[in-house]
């Protein structure tokens, strides 16, 4: 094989549910084998997932390596590893309670040589855990990592289904969170319900962003809505879009209607228009038109 190349083996690192790739030795890795790998959070067990291929390595590019290949015992203490997790999370929960620290343990995950623990745990305000550290430097005999998430971490490491009945984005497949803000919601023209826009974390579902570009390309080509229109001798306000179907709800004091952008695309009226008195958009809020006067006496 040529220096600048080497191969590569997709691996599921069991702990994280996620697939990356490391330098293998030699192409005798199959899939469902058990491997060892060094991540950068340390020795943790894997799966192949697709057999080695070569790949020539490009300038600032670096790769993690397999350590070995594994066995069933390993994938034995891969488990005792969990149940040993289970407990450090309420042991250290109670002690954490015991200092009166604010926060909430989450999850802990064992490396696979036992000799490192992270602890994931919640807090509002940065927590000075130093006397908790002796604590459990004590009890759990090595090396701890104290890691503070936020409730968007807490959903992708616990995981869930969405509203989509699918299971949560953040615990498959992201591996960064996007900013998420409202005015995706508002370009996308949905509804504005909080609780209904919102996952399990208590913040904006990521999906508001995976097809905000393509309503956003879309809408370039359609009327903003409040755009004024002139149909079957009519004017009517524009007042509710579907970009995808680019059908247009237009509105006026007497009707409703929805018609397909092509029939009013050569109709829109300039910015300026003004409605006059008797061609008042039916749900428009604003000053009303002045009330008729009455009549006088006639004068004899």
């Amino acid at each position: 094989m040529e220096e600048n190349k080497v191969l590569l083996v997709n691996v599921l690192v069991l702990a994280m549910e996620k697939s990356f790739y490391f330098i293998c030795d030699d192409s005798s890795f199959n899939v469902d084998d058990l491997v060892i790998v060094e991540t950068t959070r340390g020795i943790e067990l894997g799966k192949v997932v697709e057999s080695p291929i070569e790949h020539e390595v490009k300038e600032n590019e670096e790769y993690p390596h397999v350590i070995k290949k594994g066995d069933p015992s390993d994938y034995k203490l891969y488990e005792i590893n969990i149940e040993k997790s289970k407990e450090a999370v309420s042991f250290v929960q109670e002690e954490s309670n015991k200092l009166n620290l604010d926060m909430k343990i989450i999850s802990a995950e064992y490396m696979l040589d036992g000799t490192k623990i992270i602890i994931y745990y919640l807090a509002d305000n940065r927590v000075d855990f130093r006397e908790l550290l002796k604590v459990l430097a004590n009890e759990l005999k090595c090396r701890i990592e104290l890691r503070q998430i936020g409730t968007r971490d807490k959903a992708k490491m616990i995981g869930g289904i969405g509203i989509c009945g699918l299971k949560l984005c953040c615990a498959t497949f992201l591996n960064e969170f996007d900013g998420i803000s409202i005015t995706m919601a508002k370009n996308q023209m949905l509804a504005l319900n909080i609780p209904k826009l919102s996952g399990h974390c208590g913040k904006l579902i990521c999906c508001l962003k995976f097809e905000n570009d393509t309503y956003t390309e879309l809408q370039k080509d359609l009327p903003r809505v409040g755009s004024k229109v002139k149909y079957n001798d009519e004017i009517f306000k524009i007042t509710s879009m579907n970009v995808i179907t680019k059908i247009i709800r237009l509105e006026n004091k007497d009707n409703i209607l929805s018609v397909p952008y092509e029939e009013i695309k050569d109709c829109i009226l300039p910015k300026d228009y003004i409605f006059a008195p008797n061609q008042q958009f039916k749900h428009q809020h604003g000053p009303r038109p002045m009330k008729k006067e009455g009549k006088k006496d006639a004068k004899n």
